[in-house]
């Protein structure tokens, strides 16, 4: 049997004008944006639409919308996988689509869980630093010498790239042990998937409980352990451990080759994860082709490939 996996981005992948193309050419996605603004109680559609990008920006727009477009180019394929993964806020996105969650619960779960991760740690002490050209078990021994505070693998995103976390004295540390070919500081507003979200884990576990899950229509790879979520229970407890947890999105990627997958389509805005899953494929004995979609004509692209 061939497979069909959906990707869904997370933070980073944003960009001001997204979702505008479905709003502008589909009933069924203005009546998803609307439905957005009403639960929220504001404009998120003129946010996702007009900017301004600092404010898009903020994780607790940026989650929402996020989820919004990602929910609403799902729903525009009227297709659905065999296998889904998100990587990050992506996963909510993922497990929305797969009717474990409502629509209404997976919004209201990601604007709290924004607010939460911006309030754990404050301002201009947390840093997020992609480390490229070095493997992740060198990287992993390597934060252990780190002295100065804490310093963790956030994300492990492929061969040549991982992404550290942690205090930003400790973060400078682990730089200089580590001597990378390259390292870029991400602009974002916290040091995501490390301890330091502690405090925001524990509020969202509250949230969680009191949130219905269901069993997914299909399978989603965890990125907490790479393995997949086939019960709603298994997906409320590996999203409260998600937050702490580094994404293991390489190990959730290599886990696709273990099946006969012949499409992967990045379901929502950017390419990241397109990109990604092109290079980390190269090696399987059977190349998926890749899509994605984010606006009508790749919309269009999509449905022309299925259609043969």
């Amino acid at each position: 049997m061939k497979h069909k996996v959906f990707l869904f981005p997370g933070q980073g992948s944003q960009y001001v004008g997204m979702g505008k193309d479905f709003y502008e050419n589909s009933e069924e996605a203005r009546e998803i944006f609307n439905e957005a603004d009403q639960i929220l109680g504001y404009s998120l559609s003129r946010l996702c639409f007009e900017g301004p990008e600092e404010e898009l920006r903020l994780t607790f727009n940026t989650q929402p919308a996020l989820l919004t477009v990602s929910y609403i180019a799902f729903k525009l394929t009227g297709l659905k996988p065999d296998l889904a993964a998100g990587h990050s806020l992506g996963e909510y996105s993922a497990l929305v689509a797969s009717g474990s969650l409502s629509f209404r619960d997976g919004l209201k779960l990601v604007a709290r869980r924004g607010h939460y991760m911006m309030e754990a740690v404050p301002p201009g002490k947390g840093v997020m630093a992609a480390v490229i050209g070095l493997d992740y078990q060198k990287i992993s021994e390597a934060l252990k010498a780190v002295k100065k505070g804490l310093v963790q693998v956030a994300n492990w995103n492929s061969e040549e790239q991982v992404v550290i976390a942690g205090e930003k004295v400790a973060v400078e540390e682990a730089l200089e042990i580590l001597k990378p070919p390259r390292s870029v500081y991400l602009q974002v507003s916290g040091p995501f998937h490390t301890e330091l979200m502690r405090p925001a884990a524990e509020r969202l576990k509250k949230d969680l409980e009191e949130v219905e899950f269901r069993n997914p229509e299909f399978p989603v790879i965890s990125n907490v352990t790479a393995e997949e979520i086939r019960t709603g229970e298994q997906a409320r407890e590996l999203l409260y451990r998600q937050i702490t947890s580094p994404v293991l999105w390489y190990p959730s990627m290599q886990k696709l080759s273990e099946y006969q997958v012949e499409q992967v389509v990045e379901i929502g805005p950017g390419k990241v994860l397109s990109g990604l899953i092109r290079r980390i494929s190269r090696g399987w004995p059977q190349v998926p082709a890749v899509y994605n979609v984010e606006d009508m004509a790749s919309l269009g692209q999509l449905r022309q490939a299925v259609s043969g």
